[in-house]
């Protein structure tokens, strides 16, 4: 029985932060919605509350119930989860004098407490609440102060549970991992024995066991998420795998046959179908972003139906989906509210009537590239940006056409290979070119031009939930504008995107 950390999630902004500290120290946690917390069995060695948006005094607060918890599991309250445990176990909760966001110096109390083993006397933490603890129940005594918050952190007394009124998940809590690794491996006793190399083994024979000898379709991006699962599936059922890899029309230059000797080349048994045509012919004309989504993904789908229509007895249906969706799907106020439409496969299930394996659904990202490491996948796979399912066509603002993809295919490429060519490929997480609905005046020679202006764009982050954009040196963005105006015939500027999401988004639609 795999071993496990619960998080039970308030609905703070922190939760997946939370998780992926704690399998950092290779042990594997959960999150689920404080109202729909799964059978405590003997898998859970402890729970953490996490931090809320709410106010533990609002009429509508979040309330959970912890009788098979509290006093009977490792307990830690974090924010909001701290600021529950004392409001609700005979404590008081009120607005603090001053809203406490921010740096914060966390002095340890003289106890020896567990929780804080280890840490300086003086340690940086991040506050981000509006209410502060005034008074803790009796059996709760204080174990850390700030200069501002008294009640920083608590241990109640006759139970492994605490609370901690500061974020110990984020960056900017220096010493917070510390406190987690006391947590989860001292006081819950967790092994540390959740790595790459068991995940494969666990999941390769869970695969084994859950498919037989079934035939399973996959439809391959060229993405990390989904060749990490075709080669997990690989190793699981060999060639009752099929991969399908569809052209449409609108990846980078040269990719649908790069991508397809580099699968050949581990062994998969992949389908390379090219639909050029029938996906420009369908965005003929369309130029709304959200219409362009749905056109390229209900594209797709007809397509890959109609390829998985000519395989033998296939049951299953593989999707490379991964914790971010999974939690994104089951999060405490629903799923959030819709910015675009995700590229994920929609529609798939119901019109094939194929059962759905997910072999990387406990994975965040980070974790999947580990993962596609052990099972031997190239690095220059792994270390791929991430690139949108509805690929160049949400990088065409305005209406896609045949000649406008072969300008932004030639320009894109010359960016991405100068970032491989300058050493800055693998420091930026996202990198790509938009061709924008502007045309400007320039001069080529003696000759008035009037074309096209595109934006470069590049991008630092984790996962994507939040960016910034690179400081890419001025030689290098001078260089790159120089060789996309003089070898993109259609070009005449060059732009460079200064925007941070929020509030931009990554991808210009």
């Amino acid at each position: 029985m795999q071993e496990k950390i619960l998080i039970l999630d308030f609905g703070s902004q922190y939760t997946q932060l939370i998780a992926r500290r704690v399998r950092e120290l290779n042990v594997y946690c959960e999150i689920h919605p404080y109202n729909k917390i799964p059978e405590i069995d003997g898998s859970v060695k402890g729970v953490i509350l996490s931090g809320s948006p709410f106010s533990v005094r609002d009429k509508k607060a979040p309330q959970v119930d912890l009788s098979k918890i509290k006093g009977k599991l490792p307990l830690l309250g974090v924010c909001y989860g701290a600021q529950y445990l004392s409001h609700n176990f005979g404590g008081e909760v009120k607005p603090s004098n001053t809203r406490e966001y921010g740096r914060a110096m966390l002095t340890l109390g003289e106890t020896g407490d567990p929780l804080l083993k280890g840490m300086s006397p003086c340690t940086q933490v991040w506050m981000s609440h509006g209410d502060t603890i005034v008074r803790i129940p009796d059996n709760y005594k204080i174990i850390a102060s700030t200069e501002e918050v008294k009640v920083a952190a608590y241990h109640i007394e006759g139970e492994q549970s605490w609370g901690i009124q500061f974020h110990p998940e984020v960056y900017h809590s220096t010493e917070g991992t510390q406190l987690l690794r006391n947590f989860v491996v001292d006081i819950c006793g967790c092994s540390q024995s959740w790595t790459p190399a068991s995940f494969v083994e666990d999941t390769v024979k869970q695969l084994r066991a859950q498919l037989g000898d079934d035939k399973v379709v996959l439809g391959l991006s060229g993405g990390v998420d989904s060749s990490v699962a075709a080669m997990l599936l690989h190793k699981a059922i060999g060639k009752n795998l099929t991969c399908i890899f569809v052209n449409n029309g609108l990846l980078r230059k040269n990719e649908f046959n790069d991508v397809l000797e580099s699968y050949k080349g581990m062994g998969l048994n992949v389908v390379g179908v090219d639909a050029t045509a029938k996906f420009m012919a369908g965005l003929k004309g369309v130029t709304d972003p959200e219409a362009k989504r749905k056109i390229i993904g209900g594209g797709f789908i007809e397509v890959f139906d109609e390829e998985a229509q000519k395989l033998k007895d296939i049951k299953w249906l593989a999707q490379g989906t991964i914790y971010p969706d999974v939690i994104e799907s089951m999060s405490v106020n629903g799923p959030s509210a819709t910015i675009k439409s995700h590229h994920n496969v929609g529609g798939l299930p119901e019109k094939m009537n194929l059962k759905i394996v997910e072999p990387l659904r406990l994975l965040f990202k980070d974790e999947v590239r580990r993962v596609g490491r052990q099972v031997g996948l190239p690095d220059q796979l792994l270390g791929r940006h991430p690139f949108p399912g509805p690929g160049l066509g949400i990088r065409i603002l305005g209406e896609v056409t045949p000649e406008k993809v072969r300008i932004l295919q030639d320009a894109d490429k010359i960016f991405i290979d100068g970032l491989r060519e300058f050493g800055l490929y693998d420091k930026v997480w996202q990198a790509g070119v938009m061709l924008l609905p502007v045309q400007s005046v320039g001069v080529m020679g003696d000759e008035r031009t009037y074309e096209n202006c595109v934006a470069l764009r590049a991008v630092t982050s984790t996962d994507g939930m939040t960016a910034d954009w690179v400081h890419l040196p001025y030689e290098f963005l001078a260089k790159m504008s120089n060789d996309i105006i003089n070898k993109v015939k259609g070009i005449n500027r060059v732009v460079y995107d200064i925007s941070s999401k929020p509030p931009a988004t990554i991808e210009w639609e």
